[in-house]
């Protein structure tokens, strides 16, 4: 371990790597190029058969009756809220620990956010919370597994059933997760899932909605294509040119090269699963003799997919606050980042005044003590000491 003596790098120090490592990053080998190739030399590029292939194998690893693509996480979102059917004047309770595309997708239906706050040392949506912001307006709970833990689902159904409330399950950290041994995505009415190049799987842009309801999954099908009622390909099938629009909705599909690229990363998803939990307890072992740090508690009961691996900081251990930290380990070749500003911090929800600051206090804590550790399947072991020995480097010098 590194004791005071060595001087940081952001005080003019040699940096523990010379060669940045990022907080997270895709990996691409031949197979995924050879899917892409193959695309490219047939007769569909798009609303083609891959899709539908891709939505299969996807539905099948997750255990929802139904799967559909879409052009990204955010337009899964957007997809799962509009095939609630909003009223105007309706509510959705959330998180704020989350990208603010969790939120935004029910500004987008004409929905108003309500922040429930988070548990302490999970940072999930905290389901005492959510019961507290049920009004008569309350149409649906958008609930988030946060960093790749599931939310406490049992708990939120119940909560749920009783209330007659719809539940989006905002799965964008979660693919290949397990919550009571059953596969997230086939658990809530909606669960949305993001194939952005940091996730588990990539396509580039990308992501899919699952549902086991037959009537869901055909308005998904709709709102992601201009609300019309069959496809291009369908209408080749038949030998048809006629269709009709019969709701708004919008072009969010995705391609048949992006489903070509999701096909052959799916195939690969378990050996990554195992990678970042290896990491991931590995962290957990390493990091045990620093006081001053504190990764998120982890229920028993589930199976984590660790898109993120997050730490709170300790402030009344150390001298310095967390955004001096994070220069400092950036300044020593480790990519940390920041997950996320609550989303009421944001000045488009601050100036609306969804949730007054000091309204959510874990919530708001929580945010001047985390940071992201770097944690993909393509770091080599290596590379996780790196990151070991500059917290230990970092924390070190800034310890009371």
């Amino acid at each position: 371990m590194l004791t005071r003596t060595a001087k940081l790098a952001i005080k003019g120090g040699t940096p523990v790597r010379s060669v940045p490592l990022p907080y997270a990053r895709q990996s691409i080998d031949d197979e995924d190029v050879s899917a892409l190739v193959e695309v490219l030399r047939s007769d569909w590029l798009t609303t083609g058969p891959k899709i539908e292939e891709f939505e299969t194998a996807f539905a099948a690893t997750t255990g929802a009756t139904y799967a559909v693509s879409f052009s990204s996480g955010t337009a899964a979102l957007h997809g799962a809220a509009a095939a609630v059917g909003f009223r105007p004047g309706e509510e959705a309770i959330t998180t704020p620990i989350t990208f603010c595309a969790t939120a935004n997708c029910l500004l987008y239906c004409g929905a108003r956010p309500v922040f429930a706050d988070v548990e302490f040392d999970t940072l999930l949506i905290n389901p005492k919370e959510i019961e507290h912001k049920i009004t008569s307006q309350t149409r649906a709970l958008v609930v988030v597994d946060y960093a790749g833990q599931p939310v406490a689902l049992r708990e939120i159904l119940e909560i749920a059933e009783k209330h007659g409330l719809t539940v989006i399950e905002d799965a964008c950290h979660a693919l290949g997760a397990k919550a009571h041994g059953r596969p997230v995505g086939g658990l809530s009415t909606l669960t949305a899932f993001s194939f952005h190049p940091v996730k588990h799987i990539t396509t580039g842009e990308g992501g899919m909605v699952t549902t086991n309801d037959r009537g869901l999954a055909e308005k998904l099908r709709r709102f992601r294509n201009h609300g019309i009622n069959s496809d291009h390909r369908q209408r080749e099938t038949r030998g048809s040119w006629f269709y009709e629009m019969v709701d708004l909705g919008y072009n969010y599909r995705l391609t048949d090269l992006q489903s070509a690229l999701g096909l052959s990363q799916l195939r690969r998803l378990d050996g990554w699963l195992a990678r970042r939990r290896e990491i991931a307890h590995r962290y957990d072992l390493a990091l045990q003799d620093l006081p001053a740090l504190r990764p998120l508690a982890v229920r028993s009961d589930l199976e984590h997919a660790y898109h993120l691996y997050v730490v709170q900081l300790e402030n009344n251990q150390l001298t310095a606050s967390r955004s001096e930290i994070f220069s400092a380990l950036r300044a020593e070749g480790i990519g940390v980042n920041v997950h996320y500003i609550p989303v009421h911090y944001h000045p488009f929800y601050r100036e609306r005044n969804f949730a007054p600051v000091g309204s959510l206090p874990r919530s708001e804590a929580a945010y001047e003590r985390i940071l992201s550790l770097p944690l993909f399947p393509g770091m080599s072991d290596k590379d996780m000491e790196d990151v070991v020995e500059a917290l230990h480097k970092v924390l070190s010098e800034f310890s009371r």
